[in-house]
């Protein structure tokens, strides 16, 4: 081998060196000054991250009455590669101090692990292994934490409640599901958020935004402080309060009255739409779905048979019955099937369906005085002529969808859009719906039904209650609301504008109220009167079920000039709307206008309290435990 070549060995030796030096140094230069990604590793081994959650928005009644608060619960956080020297001695200790047995540790621990219920599951951050923590359990823990490495605590808050009243409108927190830590990324597993009522419906605006606070470890990842003094922790955001429409003692008042009933009663203040009292039979105590029992709680609630979990304020369907005449008949005035001075003659009932349906006024009625004496016959004329007249319209199909657009525009047959999830639409049928069910020549004597309010059609409380206050106003209605103001929000106020304004005349609307007025003061409503003092104007209904005795209705407004409230009631099973729905309107009327109840009407009271009115469908294999409807209602908690 000569000199040249072994130096031009020399050279390549040499030059791979320097080419392997240098990609080195590069590499060291990315490693260490440009890509952080090693440098975040070796931070998330020195530093713990710790959530901070916000303080949950509180919430208030109409009169600023604080209803719903936070107190402290603790949870049990675990990183699983700090416990790894436990001994059986110390997992046993560990149930002693949180009081479980060692089957439950193993269950949770088991939960915690398993990647399908936890997703999130790593050995080196932190998982929940116990939520609600009771005090006792907080401490003692707290005091033998230095025994079990990688174990913590996180304090967070749970709800409180002032009164036990207000359930089905409050909601309720729990844990959330994976569905909805999927939808929306603020949740990890073991966040609780907003369940049902103002709680879900307003989680964004309750919850506030978390905060971090990040802890320096060692090399054995024991904690040895605070990193940087908190230079770089994320203090939480606070929830926004509510202060609801409700009026808590209204609510309760509500309550009461219906403790031993299945149905509904709603009150709204016409002139903004904000909802008064939003009372749903039976109901329950909110105060029973928090802490450690929740899960005991639920399942009973759940499956207690009065369905004590469902709203009926906003999602129970009933026929209208009577309540339903006034739309049609504003239709009727609107599309000059009759006027207001046109009398028809009631000869006990609809004579060419042979006196079908039936009527007790024997009479001859203007529009007017059959709202008082609620004239079927009346009703059932009207319809007939208004789709079956074709001067008016080119075919029935046409007449009944102009009919039923107008129903639409009178919040019937849809949402109306209120503050809580859940609301259901009712139902009023297409014509589409009827050619199905009768043939393409359906006559207007196969739906003559629906003219009282029967029939196939469909009414949520809230809907019959919002349609009086759309009377009351003489012709428009607000969105009906249960939250009133965002507090520390600016246009905070939720009041909204006019969402729906009729295209039937006024005169019309005014008619119908005079009518109803009538209705109470010499008709079918007697028993809502509050005279001298108050002139209430309201509209009976009686509804056919075919499960068991009638449905009892009722709705209406006061006073009849300015009105400050419109109502539905509604009694499942209650058989007629005049003798059993109207006196509870009273009551609630005079707690609204007076604020207690006049000498002379306690005895209407009581009965009205001390009355069992169970529907025989829900009483059927009920359990003992559950025949007292309301077994949840107590005293309010002052």
């Amino acid at each position: 081998m000569n000199n040249k070549t072994l130096s031009n060995r020399h050279i390549l030796i040499a030059g791979i060196i320097v080419v392997v030096t240098l990609v080195y140094v590069a590499q060291l230069f990315n490693l260490q000054l440009l890509n952080e990604d090693f440098s975040g590793y070796a931070d998330r081994n020195a530093q713990l991250r710790r959530t901070i959650f916000p303080a949950r928005g509180v919430i208030y009644d109409r009169n600023n009455r604080l209803l719903v608060f936070n107190q402290p619960t603790f949870d049990v956080m675990v990183i699983t590669r700090e416990k790894r020297e436990w001994t059986l001695t110390d997992s046993l200790e560990f149930c002693r101090v949180l009081n479980i047995s060692l089957e439950r540790y193993r269950e949770l621990d088991a939960i915690m692990r398993n990647r399908g219920r936890n997703p999130g599951f790593s050995s080196v951050t932190p998982q929940l292994f116990m939520s609600r923590l009771g005090v006792e359990e907080y401490i003692a823990l707290q005091e033998n934490l230095h025994r079990f490495p990688g174990v913590f605590t996180h304090t967070r808050t749970e709800r409180q409640y002032n009164y036990p009243n207000l359930g089905l409108v409050l909601g309720y927190v729990a844990e959330v599901d994976r569905g909805r830590i999927a939808a929306d990324p603020w949740f990890a597993r073991g966040d609780f958020g907003g369940i049902a009522g103002v709680e879900r419906y307003y989680e964004r605006v309750l919850r506030g935004e978390k905060g971090v606070e990040i802890m320096l470890r060692d090399h054995r990842g024991r904690i040895q402080g605070r990193f940087r003094d908190g230079e770089y922790d994320i203090m939480p955001t606070p929830g926004k309060d509510l202060q609801l429409s409700i009026d808590i003692d209204l609510q309760a008042y509500g309550e009461l009255l219906m403790s031993n009933m299945v149905g509904s009663i709603v009150m709204i203040e016409p002139s903004t739409g904000e909802v008064l009292a939003l009372i749903s039979s039976p109901g329950y105590d909110p105060g029973l779905l928090t802490g450690r029992d929740f899960s005991r709680n639920f399942a009973l609630l759940d499956n207690n048979p009065f369905e004590v979990l469902n709203n009926r304020a906003i999602a129970g369907q009933y026929p209208p019955a009577s309540t339903f005449k006034l739309p049609l008949g504003l239709i009727f005035l609107h599309h000059g099937v009759i006027r207001p001075q046109t009398r028809l003659a009631c000869h006990g009932g609809f004579a060419p369906m042979g006196f079908r349906p039936r009527c007790h006024c024997f009479t001859t009625t203007d529009y007017r005085l059959s709202i008082a004496l609620s004239c079927n016959t009346f009703y059932a004329i009207g319809l007939a002529d208004m789709l079956g007249n074709r001067s008016r319209f080119p075919s029935q199909i046409a007449a009944y969808d102009a009919m039923r657009n107008y129903l639409l525009e009178m919040g019937f047959g849809r949402r109306l859009g209120i503050d809580l999830p859940r609301e259901l639409r009712g139902f009023i049928p297409t014509s589409g719906f009827y050619s199905d069910m009768h043939g393409p020549r359906w006559h207007p004597h196969n739906i003559i039904s629906i003219a009282l309010g029967q029939g196939e059609i469909l009414a949520t409380p809230l809907q019959i209650a919002n349609f009086a206050a759309m009377v009351a106003n003489r012709g428009y209605f607000y969105t009906p609301r249960v939250v009133r103001k965002i507090i520390g929000k600016e246009g905070a106020e939720l009041t909204q504008g006019i969402r729906n304004t009729s295209s039937i005349d006024r005169e019309y609307w005014e008619l119908t109220a005079r009518g109803m007025g009538d209705a109470v003061t010499d008709g079918t409503a007697w028993r809502a009167s509050l005279a001298p003092n108050i002139a209430v104007a309201g509209k009976t209904g009686t509804a056919e079920n075919s499960r068991g005795d009638s449905h009892a209705l009722f709705m209406g407004f006061a006073p009849l000039e300015n009105p400050q409230v419109a109502f539905a009631v509604i009694l499942e099973h209650g058989r007629f709307g005049g003798p059993n729905a109207a006196p509870i309107a009273q009551l609630m009327l005079q707690k609204f206008f007076y604020g207690e109840i006049r000498e002379q009407d306690k005895w209407i009271e009581e009965q009205i309290i001390n009355r069992v009115l169970l529907p025989p469908v829900y009483l059927r294999n009920v359990p003992l435990e559950y025949r007292d409807v309301n077994l949840w209602i107590e005293e309010p908690r002052r």
